[in-house]
């Protein structure tokens, strides 16, 4: 039987001060945001505003420009999407040939998968941007999407392959039986039961593509299309004194990867279970 003691209640109490500690840099970002410029400057962090002011808001949303806000928004949703998808298709479906292949050439393939998760990507940049500035995809979106599907495509085979090697055969061969041909067995049978592995390599992906940095900069470098994070780097040296800007481009930033992550955490979580329930 459960007695609530002195030692639980200073167990307590230094749980609520560590999780109050950890609130606090979201709480002075988001009261920050809402203040205006003069009383960023002449107030505290922590100082609650007098009234809730929408103009920093106002004023990062309607921005125009090569760092607009929402043609930033726009391009690192595209980016971010159009990779996630491929490393699904792509993924799953290399993957699949790995775990279920018993030959010799598939486990050294599956080796230099674990090889390029290990080995970092900074490594092959001027390589790579050699080779895309040579065809031309260089500060396009397109380009992005065949970048980052290249460069997180051995995490996501990693992620399927251990999927894929914990499921029974029996359902693709139910589905052979029933008429159904060796692709249509992988899409409408297989696929569907890795949603948890599907889950979980889109938010992993999606998270490290959306808040990149270093590569948009390298490869959207002084054209017209960037990407969010670039975009808020230019706020946060072109206005140092108006922070509760940079707060609100922070905030922005935020909400669509939190939206996402609200939506496919039940995925999430049971792809690092190892549950394959839908």
């Amino acid at each position: 039987m459960f007695r609530y003691t002195k030692l639980t209640a200073v167990r307590e109490v230094i749980v609520w001060v560590i999780t109050l500690m950890m609130l606090l840099p979201l709480y002075m970002l988001v009261v920050g945001a809402f203040k205006t410029t003069e009383e960023t400057l002449t107030t505290s962090a922590i100082t609650p505003p007098s009234s809730l002011d929408f103009t920093a808001f106002v004023e990062v949303l309607t921005s125009t420009g090569r760092n607009s806000i929402p043609m930033s928004i726009l391009n690192s949703v595209l980016i971010t999407a159009g990779s996630v998808a491929g490393l699904v298709l792509l993924g799953s479906v290399a993957a699949y040939v790995i775990a279920r292949r018993t030959r010799h050439w598939t486990t050294w393939v599956y080796y230099l998968v674990l090889i390029a998760i290990i080995l970092p990507a900074q490594l092959g940049t001027v390589p790579l941007y050699i080779g895309a500035r040579t065809v031309g995809l260089t500060g396009s979106v397109l380009g992005m999407i065949l970048l980052w599907t290249g460069i997180l495509l051995p995490l996501s085979i990693f992620l399927y392959a251990g999927f894929f090697r914990g499921l029974t055969t029996e359902y693709e061969e139910a589905a052979v039986i029933d008429g159904a041909t060796p692709t249509q067995a992988f899409f409408r049978v297989v696929l569907p039961l890795m949603a948890p592995a599907t889950g979980t390599v889109a938010i992993l992906a999606g998270l490290i593509i959306w808040n990149d940095f270093f590569n948009s900069l390298i490869f959207l470098g002084g054209s017209t299309v960037q990407t969010l994070p670039v975009a808020m780097y230019t706020y946060v040296g072109g206005l140092v004194s108006a922070w509760n800007k940079i707060f609100a481009v922070v905030i922005i930033s935020m909400i669509p990867i939190l939206a996402f992550y609200m939506f496919a955490q039940k995925k999430f979580i049971q792809g690092f279970a190892g549950g394959l329930k839908g």
